[in-house]
């Protein structure tokens, strides 16, 4: 492997200019591709394999056009000093603008909430719910802002009127804040670890030029495929922070191979060929990582793992090649200052120093191993104790901010109707092999109203055939209350002396029901997972330490870092601690996809820092030092540049903390905290304590697994001897290759 990269770096460097244009011409024809793309419909979130989804699917076969995607917003209107809402001066106010909501180019309908029966027992609130005909995505700017002036002029007449429903959201592609946040603060990061402009801007550049390339292939193939937005948005963040750190540790290895004193085009070779293997094995556990997100069986984690893993693997292409061509556009440059002086001087740039601050790190854990060893793992234990507390859900308009018009309208209804009243169940009668299909769903809803924890019923609702008939079912209790799970579970449970009773089969749905089943399925695939994620990257790292002991630390380095942030983030979005802080206002379940998304990606990473640390201490031990010394030299060598890496991670995380949206905070949260722990308390306190404390036996392989398993050699044995004296002899063998 490390002869092969060499090879490839050397080659690069050579033929920089075509390296260079064929990128160009890469990204201009993905560029253009993705540009004259078809805008890519919405697709519906889909969960296969759930009865909420089941009893969807059953509704749109059976209600042809009555389960159309139409945008909806449920407005609100309380009145005020205590009046009724049927008082006469109120009831002219809210007919006026149920009237004027109606009158927008898209809408299909509204209801009147007099006639409906939408006013609360004590008459102090009424709602409308506005149908439009598109969907949320479909809605026109002149549709919102005839929305938005409506419920104004409603405001007017001196009632509170607050909306929701997904008419009301933010239907605006991401700001680019984030974004904006991580490139500044990476910019400064690069630019305080190397010295210098150019070397802190040559990883910037790179991982724009990858994450453009992958941003417009996804667009390309997002009709086609029906790749929804946030697989772009995964795909941009992760692409951004792996360029940044794989041509980060590319060029970091060529100016310390420049400061021996090599040549450009042999510090090239040699950083390729080196902190390049390291490269391609982070990478790949990276990418075992998001593709194995397909395993849990949810169509749109598996877009997303599979878009951001494309990434991954443009970031790698280009820090293996792009990354060495532009070196030899500026060989020099990339030095600090003093070292460009000292080679106009005639002289050569000063060697990496002997003691640095990753050095007396090391020195000062190789002192005290267990002690460091016994504090950080009680430590991420402490942090992980509150994962016993997690629970799992979809949080809605209760989590938005109470400056936001939806959590306000939430909260009306919530006071007005009943805290169940935002999440109604939905109930899809099966009656087609019936024989009198309206007493048997008659008896269903009856059997279903008589259930403790339900408030009313409505009336069914037959299609045209009249084989099938859906009712709504009104909890006592919130849409993520632990009750109203206990609740469908109890009429599932019921289900079989029901459907016995009623001569045909019922099934539960809903945006609730919906939230619970997927929550579940969540749980039940996380610990399968797991076990093929961190199986398949073991397996990869014993093939690149050629050790039994290492790969397995490294996994449980990992579980204690991601449990341990999990952890955090149910101390401050559940448990509600700090919550302020992170202007966090409503505390509640953890959102359902959250555990696995954050396994997914803090896997990858966290093995990133994990090959990029070791590989140097394997390097330094197979090239003849004490097991402490190599973890020493491992430090001397890599641990600024892993600092600079995660600060870099870390910065594009805390990015989405800001954000308005309590589930982007959460996500920005836990991926940042995860970051931060396994970056600095595992891989720099229990790796080297654990090594130090393992010796010579870190390193231990057994004979018979040591044949069988393929030699890579990430440690670049191959490159000990003379590169010059093969130099044109490996180019052509690349050439051919």
């Amino acid at each position: 492997m490390a002869a092969f990269l060499y090879r490839m770096g050397r080659l690069a460097f050579r033929r920089r200019w075509t390296v260079a244009l064929v990128w160009a011409a890469v990204l201009a024809a993905v560029g253009l591709a993705g540009m004259t793309a078809p805008e890519a419909e919405e697709e519906p979130f889909a969960m296969p394999g759930i009865e909420s989804q089941e009893a969807f699917d059953l509704m749109e076969e059976r209600f042809p056009g009555a389960a159309a995607d139409g945008a909806t917003a449920r407005v609100v209107f309380v009145s005020p000093n205590g009046e009724k809402v049927t008082a006469t001066e109120n009831k002219k106010a809210v007919e006026a603008a149920i009237a004027e909501l109606g009158d927008g180019t898209q809408v299909e309908s509204t209801v009147d909430p007099y006639e409906s029966g939408a006013v609360s027992e004590d008459g102090l609130t009424a709602y409308t719910t506005v149908t439009y005909e598109v969907d949320a995505a479909g809605l026109t700017d002149a549709s919102r802002s005839h929305l938005e002036e409506s419920l104004e002029h409603a405001r007017d007449s001196g009632l509170t009127v607050e909306a929701g429903g997904d008419a009301m959201e933010d239907m605006g592609g991401p700001s680019g804040t984030a974004e904006a946040i991580g490139i500044s603060v990476a910019a400064v990061v690069l630019l305080i670890t190397f010295g210098s402009l150019a070397a802190a801007g040559l990883p910037l550049l790179t991982a724009l030029i990858g994450v453009g390339i992958s941003l417009f292939a996804i667009t390309a193939l997002a009709g086609p495929l029906g790749l929804a937005d946030t697989t772009s948005t995964v795909a941009i963040m992760l692409g951004l922070a792996v360029g940044i750190d794989y041509a980060l540790f590319i060029v970091s290895r060529y100016r310390e191979e420049r400061a021996k004193g090599r040549t450009a085009q042999e510090a090239v070779a040699l950083a390729t060929g080196t902190a390049g293997s390291a490269v391609v094995f982070a990478g790949l556990t990276v990418v075992i990582a998001l593709a194995g997100l397909s395993v849990v069986g949810i169509p749109m984690l598996t877009e997303m793992g599979l878009g951001a893993a494309g990434a991954v693997v443009v970031g790698v292409l280009i820090a293996l090649t792009l990354v060495p061509a532009f070196l030899g556009f500026w060989p020099n440059a990339i030095l600090t200052r003093k070292d460009r002086k000292a080679r106009r001087a005639g002289g050569t740039p000063r060697e990496t120093r002997k003691v640095n601050g990753g050095t007396r790190w090391a020195s000062f854990v190789l002192r005290r191993p267990l002690p460091v060893l016994l504090a950080a793992v009680a430590g991420l234990g402490a942090l992980a104790l509150p994962m016993t507390d997690l629970q799992l859900g979809m949080p809605g308009d209760e989590a938005k901010s109470t400056q936001t018009t939806q959590r306000r309208a939430y909260d009306a209804l919530a006071e007005g109707f009943g805290p169940g009243f935002n999440g109604p169940l939905t109930v899809v009668v099966d009656a087609k092999d019936a024989d009198d299909p309206k007493a048997a769903a008659g008896t269903v809803s009856e059997r279903i109203g008589g259930t403790e924890g339900v408030v009313s019923v409505s009336p069914a609702q037959f299609n045209e055939s009249g084989d099938t008939a859906v009712f709504s079912v009104v909890p006592t209790t919130a849409p993520t209350g632990q009750e109203t799970k206990d609740l469908v579970n109890t009429i599932r449970g019921d289900r079989p002396g029901i459907e016995s009773e009623a001569g045909a089969t019922f099934e539960v749905t809903g945006t609730t029901a919906m939230n619970i089943d997927v929550s579940e399925k969540v749980q039940s695939a996380l610990v399968p997972y797991l076990l093929v994620v961190v199986g398949l990257a073991v397996i990869l790292l014993l093939v690149v330490f050629r050790s039994i002991l290492v790969p397995l630390k490294a996994a449980a380095g990992f579980l204690l870092s991601v449990l341990a942030s999990l952890g955090a983030v149910v101390v401050v979005f559940q448990q509600g601690h700090g919550a302020d802080l992170l202007g966090v206002e409503t505390t509640g379940p953890i959102m359902s996809l959250m555990p696995i998304f954050l396994v997914g990606i803090v896997f990858g990473l966290a093995m990133d820092y994990e090959v990029f640390l070791v590989s140097r201490m394997r390097e330094a031990y197979v090239h003849g030092e004490r097991p402490a010394q190599a973890v020493t030299s491992g430090f001397q060598h890599s641990a600024r540049v892993v600092v600079a890496a995660a600060l870099i991670m870390i910065a594009v995380f805390s990015g989405f903390i800001g954000d308005s949206d309590a589930m982007i905070k959460m996500i920005g949260f836990g991926l940042a905290s995860a970051v931060l722990l396994d970056a600095f308390v595992v891989r720099m306190a229990i790796v080297p304590a654990v090594l130090a404390l393992l010796g010579e036996r870190a390193w231990w392989l057994p004979k018979w697994l040591d044949r069988i398993l393929p030699r890579v050699d990430v440690e670049g044995e191959a490159l000990t001897r003379p590169a010059e004296s093969e130099a044109e002899p490996a180019e052509k063998d690349l050439a051919r290759a």
